[in-house]
């Protein structure tokens, strides 16, 4: 089943060309069968590439999905031209006042991590987004940055400030094979990190949540709120092959001290094409995701939260 987009958002035609099912809204009005209602607050500056990640992921699925996509209210975007915020974004004052429900919230990160939560000019909003998705949201997902801040907002967690980057494909180890969200995955699998922050283990077993992937080499990466409905991920399943590339470029033309990122390139060499190793647990995860969503929302989406 196809994922339903604005015929003009740039996934639209991005992800038909890729082979995913994609549909207008017209056509998915005329399905009678009831569709997910995804939304994607997204808090990132690259904004059209980063819808394009997600949609990828969540319009894979056998179910009808609507995404809806989501913006703070005050903070206005440098990176994205108005035309488009003002054509496929809705305010996140605009979600709340509309009473309206979701299947499920994607919270993404954003380059923000050397401030203090408390010093992100739109951490207050954000606070109300995260207390609302307690009663207007079925499942939610927080996604490095986004998944930080949920674990701070909901238990203290705090987030620690790493000496060098956190950057590349880091292996990590399934700690909990028989969780839903771990259906189909490897004993290991590698995953991209970029971030100049982490989460500790001590800190997450504190707060009683569970640990579902890890790595030695950059610590854990995905946990499970249950008490919340909610799943953290600080790494990213959802970059496209070449995201590290582009973040290593910039980062080399501007002059900002970098790594090579590490296991990314073959031989180490940024001249050479990088591979995809991680695409595969990126649909697993984010299918199950779904998969999970569906097998226990509401079927009258008034009754989440409930």
């Amino acid at each position: 089943m196809p994922i339903t987009l604005p015929e003009t958002l740039p996934a639209f035609d991005v992800l038909r060309n890729e082979g995913v099912m994609v549909m207008s809204p017209d056509r998915a009005a005329q399905q009678d069968i009831r569709p997910l209602h995804i939304g994607l607050l997204n808090l990132m500056p690259k904004k059209i590439q980063t819808e394009n990640q997600f949609a990828r992921l969540i319009g894979a699925t056998p179910l009808q999905i609507n995404l809806s996509l989501i913006r703070m209210s005050e903070h206005q975007t440098k990176n994205t031209a108005a035309e488009h915020m003002e054509t496929f974004y809705r305010p996140f004052a605009e979600v709340e006042a509309s009473g309206e429900k979701f299947d499920g919230l994607i919270i993404t990160g954003a380059p923000i991590e050397h401030l203090p939560f408390e010093e992100v000019t739109y951490w207050g909003e954000l606070q109300r987004v995260m207390n609302w998705t307690q009663s207007h949201v079925f499942s939610t997902l927080g996604v490095c940055w986004g998944g930080m801040a949920l674990a701070y907002h909901f238990h203290g967690i705090p987030k620690h400030a790493l000496k060098a980057k956190a950057f590349g494909c880091a292996s990590h180890r399934n700690l909990v094979p028989a969780s839903p969200y771990l259906r189909g995955f490897s004993d290991e699998l590698v995953i991209p990190v970029s971030r100049w922050t982490e989460t500790r283990q001590a800190d997450i077993d504190a707060a009683g949540l569970t640990t579902l992937l890890t790595s030695e080499e950059t610590g854990p990466c995905l946990f499970a709120d249950p008490c919340h409905r909610a799943l953290y991920i600080i790494n990213h399943l959802e970059y496209d092959s070449d995201t590290l590339k582009q973040e290593y470029d910039r980062d080399v033309a501007s002059g900002t001290a970098i790594n090579v990122p590490m296991n990314y390139y073959p031989a180490n060499d940024p001249s050479r094409p990088p591979m995809n190793r991680w695409r595969s647990h990126a649909h697993l995860l984010y299918g199950n995701w779904i998969n999970e969503i569906y097998q226990g929302t509401p079927f009258d989406r008034a009754h989440i939260g409930l």
